[in-house]
């Protein structure tokens, strides 16, 4: 994933010029996702006449988890944060201490953070067979939970597992944050006492740096002046019972201290989270797969992100290049988002552009509501919304 764009963003357009209130939002989303497939569209194998989703960390916002862009989220408040890059994660073990530290105390706000309205509000939108699949950006595994029964493309994998970076062994993260406390007692006692004190039960930055905490997205809590050096990992299991033979040819090794944490000393056995870090390739599957959903749609609708990082974005310029009706439901700007609606009409009441900032977990359920009386121009699933009380 290459490092994302820092520029700065584009103010909202706002189309139709209706869509400046909710209420308008809602109508010109309902027009856009009702309306018949654009001629203008080429007829790919597999294609159908839904919407293609691609979302990113807005969506999660109401869930309780911090956001990169938005009015309080990482790169608007905290200017010098600077995720770890995967090189410097597979080459370094100090860097991986600090790392797997900093999960370790985000990871329980992470785990037991859930689905809010909009993923429910997604879910429904498939049922209601407006949708056709979804890709997402984000790793909370959010999507796959409320929805599993409308696809989804993780594009930036997923934090709940872990992957060994020599023999491709998969761990769960549970499993693995406990053999984290069972080595770091003194850090699981710090852990337990922020939340006791609900220290982490905010990932608001700035009510985490009033405590004395830096928060990130993605589980990341980083406490200013403590001793990373001293945490320890454990090594793959598989690794360590049957290690792997390298790329050079030579028999890897994997050695751990009396306690059975990695020791440096080891030349296999490093797990890392199974997200795409800054500076890591997508997966060749993981790309084709987007492209696919991407190119077997009739439109796209961008949900809570800024389209900041590559492999995002151009995932909305190949849909432009295609002639497909771009939608942005997102708070604030979003990247070249002034290419988007160019050629689009004054009448245009939503169904050939639209663009709306607002929140997704407030407009999303009211859409929903919206689309529930009315019907598709090519509607392929006729299974009724579910009964989701929203909040």
């Amino acid at each position: 994933m290459r490092i994302p764009y820092t520029g700065p963003l584009p103010a909202p357009i706002i189309v139709p010029r209706s869509a400046n209130t909710p209420t308008g939002a809602v109508l010109a989303l309902t027009n856009f996702l009702s309306a018949p497939r654009s001629p203008l569209v080429p007829l790919a194998a597999g294609s159908h006449d839904r919407t293609v989703l691609l979302t990113g960390a807005g969506v999660s916002v109401a869930s309780g988890l911090a956001d990169y862009r938005g009015t309080a989220g990482t790169y608007t408040l905290n200017k010098t944060y600077r995720p770890i890059y995967y090189n410097e994660f597979t080459s370094n073990h100090e860097a991986r201490k600090r790392y797997w530290a900093r999960s370790f105390l985000g990871w329980t706000n992470l785990h037991k953070a859930r689905p809010n309205d909009a993923h429910w509000a997604v879910r429904d939108l498939g049922k209601q067979g407006y949708l056709g699949k979804v890709i997402t950006q984000n790793v909370d595994s959010f999507h796959p939970i409320a929805h599993p029964n409308l696809p989804t493309v993780e594009l930036h994998g997923y934090l709940r597992s872990l992957v060994c970076i020599q023999c491709g062994n998969h761990l769960p993260r549970k499993e693995f944050q406990q053999s984290l406390s069972t080595l770091n007692p003194a850090w699981a006692a710090f852990l337990a006492e922020m939340l006791e004190t609900g220290a982490l039960d905010s990932e608001h930055p700035d009510e985490r740096r009033q405590k004395g905490l830096k928060s990130n997205p993605d589980g990341d809590v980083d406490v200013p002046n403590a001793p990373y050096t001293t945490f320890r990992y454990p090594p793959c299991p598989n690794c360590l019972v049957n290690p792997p033979i390298l790329a050079d040819g030579s028999q890897s090794t994997v050695h751990v201290d009396k306690d059975g944490a990695w020791s440096q000393q080891s030349t296999a056995g490093v797990l890392k989270p199974a997200v795409v870090m800054f500076g890591e390739s997508i997966a060749a599957n993981i790309k084709t797969a987007a492209e696919e959903a991407i190119d077997s749609a009739n439109r796209i609708l961008v949900i809570g992100s800024s389209l900041a990082t590559y492999s995002a974005w151009r995932l909305v310029k190949r849909a432009k290049e295609r002639n497909m009706p771009i939608g942005v439901l997102n708070i604030g700007g979003v990247r070249g988002e002034e290419t988007f609606y160019p050629d689009i009409k004054a009448d245009n009441d939503g169904s050939s552009g639209v663009r709306c900032s607002e929140r997704a977990d407030k407009i999303l359920p009211a859409l929903v509501q919206s689309l529930g009386q009315t019907v598709p121009a090519v509607k392929e699933s006729t299974c009724p919304a579910s009964q989701h009380s929203y909040k």
